[in-house]
């Protein structure tokens, strides 16, 4: 193992333990977005449901929620066949992936990661159960096998800074120290990292060092929100989309 790999291996194993030991602050006020896309998207693990959303502190993920995009019948993807059964799938056939994501809010971006693959997708609990057994082994590839092409924005000079990952190979169209505002195409949607699914991982931190960072509360202003068995959506302000609530940004007035 060379020496590089030691010394990422144990900044890993200390943030995990800095990750067991850390206790939120779960009154404080949180960071408030835009969301990061048009359109009809499914809000998966959220801290709506519980904190840690993810099950974990580790890589500042404590309040961070997953979107992928769907129809109106919550589907992420239209075409089922036998690979839905038994096999991996393309990931062409998602709705999200190619999807443009937008910054959440004004900032300046802070760092840029690219060149992870966009893997295939798994909807099989045959291939999903085989994947689960291989995130260890991803981690120890390090942190871009894990969290896949990324960005990193920084929403004022020391932070907070948000984080959007899962993004699509060749997709990021800002680099480090590019400033950005809210609403601006930034990348678009993949299936890199560790994701089954193509959709967009978001979530606010107090550095922009994942290993070092925690995560801190973050809501969104300005969506619809369909909670599940619900036909009729109702309009938020600010809020925190439920699990597995289909939620769309309200469009501006022209």
């Amino acid at each position: 193992m060379r020496a590089e790999q030691r010394d990422e291996l144990a900044k890993l194993r200390e943030a995990l333990r800095a990750a067991a030991a850390y206790r939120p602050d779960l009154d404080r006020p949180p960071v408030v977005l835009s969301l990061p896309f048009s359109g009809s998207w499914l809000a998966v693990n959220t801290p709506a449901r519980r904190v840690p959303s993810h099950g974990t502190h580790f890589l500042g993920q404590t309040f961070a929620i997953d979107f992928a995009a769907v129809d109106a019948r919550r589907r992420t993807a239209i075409v089922r066949d036998w690979r839905t059964v038994l096999a991996v799938e393309p990931v062409e056939r998602f709705l999200g992936f190619g999807q443009p994501l937008l910054a959440p809010a004004d900032g300046r971006v802070v760092a840029v990661h690219d060149g992870e693959p966009d893997h295939a997708a798994r909807r099989s609990p045959l291939t999903l159960t085989a994947y689960l057994l291989t995130q260890g082994s991803r981690l120890r590839r390090g942190l871009g096998a894990v969290i896949g092409n990324h960005l990193i924005l920084a929403l004022d000079e020391n932070g907070p800074f948000v984080v959007l990952a899962h993004l699509r190979k060749g997709s990021p169209l800002v680099g480090p120290g590019d400033l950005v505002s809210t609403g601006q195409p930034v990348a678009t949607c993949g299936n890199s990292g560790n994701t089954t699914q193509p959709h967009v991982h978001v979530q606010v931190m107090d550095s922009a060092d994942p290993l070092a960072a925690r995560g801190l509360p973050m809501a969104f202003r300005d969506y619809l929100a369909w909670p599940r068995s619900v036909d009729e959506p109702r309009q938020v302000s600010q809020g925190v989309p439920g699990h597995r609530h289909r939620i769309q940004p309200v469009q501006p007035e022209a």
